[in-house]
């Protein structure tokens, strides 16, 4: 037997090795707070976990024990094994495990001389209480309570303790009168070994959505930085000819190349160019045929549509618009022989 424990009576020995035997054969040991917690829910978690964790109950100085004999990095749990604390085995990782727990907790009535886990709000509105001393009451603990309409009604929403300070006898007795239960009671996982590394709630307590939506806008971030500096992969490749074959494209009609691909667009162009003299020409007093009216008119229309998004890859929506406007530039060809000649 090891010398932490060779002084000790039989059954503490036996409950030492019950506790190595725990950690050594499960992925995860964690140390709990068990303060607080009625025997019946503690009854009720145990069944909660069955198949998952087992929760060891064992006076803080047999685990002690229990840690040191194992030594190494696991004996840093000693740190946390304080006040009503026990042990809990699982093979789960402790981001599962504390998740679990947290779904444990039930919302129990304060006690006098406990901490408020959060601000503590008492809302507005009526409550079911007849006129009498409760309005005396509420008003003594800072909570705004007037009779109307035959009941006592809150007047407006109020913080009675803020995050961290102590709830003394009124208030708690203010906050049991109105059904008000602040306090969560369950499993408090005070600190996870696995695998080498302890782990504190700090670092356990995620939110999920939140940490879903960051890497929703790291992949998006890490799409567009191989689009825009070239470095091509299975999923960005298409995306980055597809720029490619629009900057060209924008390129060749910006320097009038006359290739077959985009002479029309550069014709386009010049009929847009040619309309805006047009339109100039008329502002000042120059007349326009029928013809000529009908295509400015048009091309005006599609202004909004003609301003080039960003260089990436058509979609097909986008295809439709862009035909849809070469089908109005063509409409229009006939105004520019109708100015010209």
């Amino acid at each position: 037997m090891a010398l932490y424990t060779h002084h000790l009576p039989r059954w503490k020995k036996e409950e030492v090795e019950a506790i190595k035997r725990g950690i050594e054969e499960h992925a995860l040991v964690g140390v709990v707070d068990m303060y607080g917690i009625p025997a019946s829910q503690v009854q009720q978690i145990r069944r909660n976990l069955r198949g998952t964790a087992t929760v060891k109950m064992a006076r803080n100085t047999l685990i002690e024990h229990a840690l040191n004999e194992l030594g190494g990095s696991v004996a840093a749990l000693n740190d946390y094994a304080e006040g009503q604390s026990a042990l809990i085995f699982t093979n789960e990782n402790p981001f599962k495990l504390f998740k679990q727990l947290e779904k444990t907790k039930t919302k129990m009535a304060a006690k006098p001389g406990e901490t408020a886990p959060e601000d503590i709000v008492v809302p507005k509105g009526p409550t079911s209480f007849k006129p009498g001393p409760i309005v005396g009451e509420l008003q003594q603990v800072g909570i705004p309570a007037v009779i109307e309409g035959g009941k006592v009604k809150i007047r407006e929403e109020k913080t009675v303790v803020k995050k961290g300070e102590t709830i003394n006898k009124k208030i708690a007795d203010a906050l049991l009168k109105l059904g008000i239960k602040p306090m969560d009671v369950g499993l408090v996982l005070q600190a996870a070994y696995y695998r080498g590394t302890i782990f504190t709630p700090d670092l356990l307590s995620i939110d999920e959505e939140a940490y879903a939506n960051n890497i929703a806008l790291a992949a998006q971030q890490a799409f567009n930085l191989s689009v825009n500096a070239v470095i091509p992969t299975s999923i960005t490749i298409g995306a980055i000819i597809g720029k490619a074959v629009q900057e060209a494209r924008n390129v060749g009609v910006e320097a009038s190349i006359y290739e077959k691909d985009i002479v029309d667009l550069i014709i386009g162009r010049a009929q847009r160019e040619m309309l805006a003299v047009a339109l100039a020409a008329q502002s000042h007093g120059f007349e326009l045929d029928e013809a000529t009216l009908q295509a400015a008119s048009a091309a005006t229309a599609a202004a909004p549509a003609a301003v080039e998004a960003p260089a990436e890859a058509k979609s097909g929506e986008e295809e439709k618009e862009e035909e849809k406007k070469e089908e109005e530039e063509e409409s229009g060809m006939a105004g520019l022989g109708a100015l010209f000649g």
